[in-house]
């Protein structure tokens, strides 16, 4: 190779700062790897690989592809598996990670390598045929959807039809003739509608599978949430190929996601749940329901405290609250990936000031770590405490995301629009939500999911957007056909009014009046006080009614910049004097209108 650009690198030649070559994702895993924590191994293609794929016309040309090579037999040395070996093969999951965290963005695949023959022999090593013939199930389904693009609902409606013939209700009901079945299924679906065989050679998956990833970073979701979050479009997104752990290899095993602070409250305690049995896309995708985290204490003592260690000393390293994905294999415990964990602007403000008082960070640093954009959702409504006593609850969720929420209910992303646009305010109501409900709930008032976690789509986005969110509420039957849903003995057609509190998982079956926030709270005043204390601009208000000047003046304001008188004439006796003014033929007429102008202008 001698003197060539280098596009791949493993795990243990990168670090933390290298973000911008190697995403976040990418930088993290490096990072843990170099602290000697257990991450499972493997290599990241850079940023740079995906620019050069869209200046060579949307291919990945030889140079990269022979390194993508060299470095899957590095990491096979690792391992001490082969990639296509029947006896003891080494499977991977290909993530995508740019520099700016996208949640839900780019799609992971994992268990790739299998085929027929590798399931074979990975039946046979793990000596659990359910498992392998599951994984590969789950191969085949993800690669379809998210390399070739093929709908990810008929395999969902194939699983479907495969429970209700045998008469149960869970997967995990299936046993392993089941799934050798789906196998069969899937794989005569994806000829029928791609006219070819599934590609049975993992370096062709592999290929594809990086090809796809560089590929939805143009996809339209991604640049709708680009354009949301100012992420340039040159920055490209870099690919992470890591060895498997099997969270979904038996009892002893499991997969979770974890927060080192509660990312709605700030409250300084671990927060996250799991699953035993299951692999990564479950927890998130709420197919099941989580046991919470504080749970694995009871049942796998060892790797609770090997966990709770590794996240403090996370914490300590990146000095800034945790997101963590983890897996159990057999009762061992593998770190997938840390990041500084998203927050609903209450938390980000507790953690902010909180890590100040631990002696962390400092004042400065602690004003940093605030977005300006998010201390907006701490001046979001409540509900008004009155209004509150009267309402009657009719169901419960997952307080996934605070703040008060009244609206009309909608079913799909595109009907939420619709309505915004004629001026209505709609609660979005989903089984659970996917990226490419995300301008619908960008205009909601709240969302309310039927499945899904505190960690699933619909929650991490709504927090993000600083959006009410209760999600997980199973009680719901929801009927798209018929845009209705039903929940305690009642239904719920579209246009009827509810009201969400993201703060308990309240659910109300009406309108309920919400009443604006106070901000002057300790935590928020401590942090603002310091944002004074350092700040060199003076900060002034617009304000082209008495009331704005006031409202600037309770928020701190040092003035008035830009006062539009005009906004002052639409009450009343004003704007009757302002139209004769308009109206006047001639100087002497408009002369008298204005002197009627004058003293509400003074007295303003």
């Amino acid at each position: 190779m001698g003197n060539s650009h280098k596009y791949v690198y493993l795990f243990s030649e990168g670090n933390g700062s290298m973000r911008e070559l190697l995403g976040g994702k990418g930088a993290n895993l490096a990072e843990m790897t170099n602290l000697g924590m257990p991450v499972p191994q493997g290599f990241t293609v850079t940023t740079e690989a995906c620019t050069q794929y869209y200046n060579d016309g949307r291919q990945i040309n030889e140079e990269i592809q022979a390194q993508i090579y060299e470095y899957l037999g590095k990491m096979e040395e690792i391992c001490g598996k082969k990639f296509a070996d029947p006896e003891n093969p080494l499977l991977v999951s290909v993530r995508s990670g740019a520099r700016a965290s996208m949640p839900g963005m780019m799609d992971t695949i994992l268990n790739l390598g299998l085929n027929d023959v590798v399931v074979e022999g990975l039946a046979k090593f793990t000596n659990n045929p359910r498992f392998a013939y599951d994984s590969y199930r789950r191969f085949i389904q993800m690669f379809s959807d998210v390399v070739m693009e093929l709908s990810k609902k008929r395999f969902e409606e194939i699983i479907d039809d495969v429970k209700a013939k045998k008469g149960v209700k869970q997967d995990v009901e299936l046993d392993t003739d089941d799934m050798k079945n789906l196998v069969v299924l899937f794989k005569e679906f994806y000829k029928k509608e791609k006219g070819e065989d599934f590609p049975q050679d993992p370096k062709v998956q592999l290929m594809e599978a990086v090809k796809a990833v560089f590929r939805s970073w143009d996809n339209p979701r991604a640049n709708v949430y680009r354009r949301m979050n100012e992420i340039p479009y040159d920055w490209g997104t870099a690919v992470n190929v890591q060895s498997m752990v099997f969270g979904n290899s038996g009892n002893n095993s499991g997969t979770g996601v974890a927060f080192t602070r509660n990312p709605a409250t700030g409250e300084k305690a671990l927060f996250g749940e799991y699953l035993i049995n299951a692999q990564g896309e479950d927890v998130v995708a709420g197919v099941r329901t989580p046991s919470p985290i504080s749970k694995l204490h009871e049942e796998m003592p060892q790797v609770y405290e090997q966990f709770a260690d590794i996240a403090n000393r996370l914490e300590q390293h990146y000095k800034d609250m945790q997101d963590m994905e983890f897996t159990i294999e057999n009762g061992k415990l593998y770190m997938l990936q840390t990041r500084n964990g998203k927050r609903t602007a209450a938390a980000a403000l507790k953690v902010a000031v909180d890590l100040v008082d631990e002696g962390m960070i400092d004042e400065k640093e602690a004003v940093c770590r605030v977005e300006p954009k998010q201390l907006d959702a701490l001046l979001h409504p409540t509900f008004d405490p009155e209004a509150l006593k009267k309402a009657q609850v009719v169901g419960k969720g997952l307080a996934a995301s605070p703040g008060a929420a009244c609206g009309r209910v909608v079913f799909t992303a595109e009907d939420s629009k619709e309505w915004h646009a004629r001026g209505e305010k709609v609660i979005l109501v989903r089984l659970e939500t996917s990226p490419e409900d995300i301008e619908g709930m960008q205009v909601s008032q709240g969302i309310l999911t039927v499945r899904g976690g505190m960690t699933s789509h619909a929650a991490v986005v709504a927090r993000g957007m600083g959006t009410c969110c209760v999600s997980g509420c199973g009680d719901i039957v929801v009927d798209y056909e018929n845009k209705k849903f039903s929940l305690a003995g009642k239904d719920y057609h579209e246009g009827d009014w509810i009201a969400l509190d993201g703060s308990t998982g309240n659910i109300y079956g009406e309108a309920v009046a919400t009443v604006p926030a106070d901000p002057g709270s300790g935590y928020f005043g401590r942090l603002m006080g310091w944002a004074d204390k350092y700040r060199q601009l003076k900060v002034y208000t617009n304000a082209d009614t008495p009331r704005d000047a006031a409202q600037g003046y309770a928020f701190g304001a040092q003035g008035i910049g830009l006062c539009r008188t005009e906004h002052m004439f639409f009450e009343g006796e004003r704007i009757k004097a302002m139209r004769e003014m308009i109206v006047a033929d001639n100087t002497e007429d408009r002369k008298k209108a204005l002197a009627k102008i004058m003293p509400y202008q003074q007295g303003d």
